[in-house]
């Protein structure tokens, strides 16, 4: 078997799906994990805010808009006004949770995870149902019913003894050989949904690879495979062919968006090669990445990670931040699902890069309480540059550079938003 992940962005239009058909028709023994389509995650986002503030109405209006994006790719698709029974039911489901649903009655993250899975839920229907129409036979999964996670929602980990035993009863008792399965979501062992955290489709990918025993894992993206540097930033960015498990890890903590960062791990261990391919040219290697390449990577890898925060943290009472308050520090930055990307310490204080966060108030309230004086700094970003040469540190780092930190190999730089590049 194989498994093929496509991204929101490859199927956000009709013209997308197509395509998908034609990259997947000629092949069997095949699971394609998708992800929402387009922008969808972000609109459900919005109606998890305006339902979360008490504003129904216009949670119900933002879902009217949801729907027709959704019409017209099906309108396409289909013929005008088709709408597949199992996607009419999708999209009645998500009205009468916000009709129904009492905000104060569950967390935020529970909240989250029941109504933005919608996306992922809705985009595998209306693939599914195309490709058995053009005869291409598929049979669609419910990774709610597959996936079993923990209870951390939004953020939650994969129980992966649980989720074999169920995969495998589910593709055993199919009697296609494809089967389409939603990035990103499962549910608790007590079927409450969950999400495994935004861009959490590849892991997805990953998982169903690693415990299906796939002899691969393609991630199709509109790119020709990993470059060394985003090129809607950066205009010379450059293909790299062949990456390391340990390259790919690392790219990914830094901030790549080309590799989620906890995808690598499920494929390192059951030594899965993984294929990144580009969306628009089926019959192109991409870049692999596995346990041993034949060329170490030589170029310099660049890497911006936007929106974040520099929180500089102190004991009140100026005791030694390292020697007496370190597990409190993250053990409160864990609590609220905080990413830490760099740290820099003296005697008393302590420096943290870390991911932006609607949560981030809440953080330095409770360091308050603990008595920390917190200081913090938004709109910020994090240069990362692996394998830098002199030409770079005189191009990047500059006088009056919130952090700096370099090593023989990587250099990291945290400044304000939109410094010159």
């Amino acid at each position: 078997m194989k498994v093929y992940k496509f991204g929101g962005a490859s199927v956000k239009s009709a013209e997308g799906v197509r395509n998908l058909k034609y990259i997947i028709e000629d092949q069997s023994e095949l699971f394609i994990i998708i992800s929402a389509m387009g922008k969808t995650t972000n609109a459900l986002e919005n109606v998890l805010d305006l339902f979360y503030k008490g504003d129904k109405q216009g949670a119900a209006d933002a879902i009217t808009q949801i729907e027709g994006y959704h019409a017209t790719i099906m309108d396409d698709l289909f013929g005008a006004g088709v709408v597949p029974a199992p996607v009419a039911e999708l999209f009645a489901a998500l009205r009468q949770t916000v009709a129904e649903g009492v905000p104060a009655s569950r967390e935020w993250e529970c909240w989250y995870d029941a109504l933005v899975s919608y996306g992922e839920l809705i985009s595998t229907r209306i693939i599914s149902e195309y490709l058995n129409s053009q005869g291409v036979t598929n049979r669609w999964i419910d990774m709610r019913r597959t996936f079993v996670t923990d209870g951390n929602f939004k953020y939650a980990n994969v129980d992966l003894i649980a989720t074999k035993r169920l995969l495998d009863k589910a593709v055993n008792e199919a009697t296609e050989s494809i089967y389409i399965g939603q990035g990103f979501i499962g549910a608790t062992h007590t079927g409450e949904t969950t999400t495994l955290g935004r861009e959490g489709s590849d892991y997805s990918a990953a998982v169903v690879a690693s415990v299906m025993g796939a002899e691969s894992l393609a991630i199709w993206k509109d790119v020709i495979g990993v470059l060394n540097a985003d090129p809607k930033i950066f205009d010379d960015a450059q293909y790299i062919p062949e990456l390391t498990y340990l390259d790919a890890i690392e790219l990914a903590y830094s901030g790549a968006q080309i590799i989620h960062p906890k995808t690598i791990k499920p494929l390192q261990n059951s030594d899965i090669p993984l294929y990144v391919r580009p969306f628009g040219d089926k019959f192109a290697p991409g870049t692999v990445i596995k346990n041993v390449i034949d060329r170490p990577v030589e170029i310099p890898i660049r890497i911006l990670k936007r929106k974040q925060v520099v929180m500089s943290i102190q004991p009140n009472d100026f005791s030694f931040v390292l020697e007496e308050r370190l597990a409190k520090i993250f053990t409160i930055l864990e609590d609220y699902n905080i990413k830490v990307n760099l740290i820099e310490t003296s005697a008393i204080k302590m420096s943290l890069c870390v991911d932006n966060s609607r949560h981030l108030p809440r953080v330095i309230e409770e360091f308050n309480r603990y008595g920390f004086t917190v200081a913090h700094n938004e709109g910020m970003e994090l240069l990362t540059i692996r394998g830098y040469t002199e030409e770079l540190l005189d191009r990047y780092i500059r006088k009056g550079e919130v952090m700096v930190q370099r090593s023989q190999t990587l250099l990291r730089i945290v400044r304000p938003e939109g410094s010159e590049l």
